[in-house]
């Protein structure tokens, strides 16, 4: 089982401003209306937080975990669809 995006917030040293877009990510992921859409929702968050690790505001393993979460909120989308 992974981490939640609330545990990753809660230890993650950024702004506000950057946890408010990290969690309208994640909402575009789970709103995602077609697998299209997921998937230019999941390339957008993977990009999200590969600028956060370029702009150094986040370590590796804080990169890491933030990817994990917004990535398992994509899988989670993408087996709601195939129910």
């Amino acid at each position: 089982m992974g981490v939640s995006i609330n545990d990753v917030l809660a230890v993650l040293d950024l702004p506000p401003a950057i946890k408010i877009q990290i969690l309208k990510v994640l909402a575009c992921i789970t709103q995602a209306a077609s697998p299209d859409e997921l998937l230019q929702a999941s390339d957008r968050a993977a990009g999200f937080v590969l600028k956060l690790k370029a702009i150094e505001a986040l370590d590796a393993a804080s990169s890491e975990a933030l990817h994990e979460v917004l990535a398992n909120g994509a899988t989670a989308r993408w087996q709601e669809d195939k129910k």
